[in-house]
């Protein structure tokens, strides 16, 4: 950052980086011990949608990619588009196997990075439920990856239809995993992405 960028108040943006994701899975051992969370074996890529037939091609790309592992066999892959028309890559994995799950998101955002289409990517989620244990009360979870931040955020939106947020669970969680991620400072940033696909899976 140079001398005016601090004077200014300007910060260098941060480069993505992508192997910040394989911190999910130990994340998610330390969030199952806090909190009593668990991996529902889902998760997605979000992000903006390009006109063209390049871009659609490279969708069918990372479709057959992933259902060509048979590894996978019965998770296929789906894209789905939210109310404000961005696209999602939802991709389902057992819920037992967070490694596979996150080696799938990575692989699909480095397919997208690498094709050019970086600019496009906007965040990825692992989803989590509450163990029926001891809070099976519906609730869910999400880790957020921030493509253009290079970091992670928890939203954990409150059961019901009017878009509210346990924000002491997302300090609790916040304070939790800051040795296993790289957690966003600004909690300005921390958006809701309310109706994610598979978020409620």
């Amino acid at each position: 950052m140079g001398f005016l960028d601090a004077i200014l108040g300007r910060s260098k943006p941060v480069r993505p980086d992508l192997d910040r994701l394989f911190g999910l899975p130990a994340a998610a051992i330390t969030l199952q011990a806090g909190t009593g969370f668990l991996p529902t074996g889902c998760g997605s890529v979000c992000f903006a949608g390009v006109e063209g037939g390049t871009f659609a091609r490279l969708q069918d790309d990372v479709r057959e990619l992933l259902d060509a592992d048979t590894s996978r066999a019965g998770f296929p892959v789906a894209y789905e588009q939210d109310a404000y028309g961005y696209t999602w890559l939802v991709i389902r994995r057992p819920a037992d196997d967070m490694v596979s799950l996150v080696n799938d998101l990575h692989a699909v955002n480095t397919l997208l990075e690498e094709a050019g289409f970086g600019p496009q990517l906007l965040c990825t989620v692992a989803g989590f439920h509450a163990a029926p244990a001891d809070r099976g009360d519906g609730r869910v979870l999400a880790l957020v990856y921030l493509y253009k931040r290079g970091a992670f955020y928890p939203f954990a939106p409150l059961p019901g239809a009017d878009e509210r947020r346990d924000n002491a669970l997302e300090l609790q969680v916040r304070a939790l995993l800051g040795d296993d991620l790289r957690i966003e400072s600004d909690l300005d940033r921390w958006f809701p992405v309310w109706g994610a696909p598979g978020l409620d899976a």
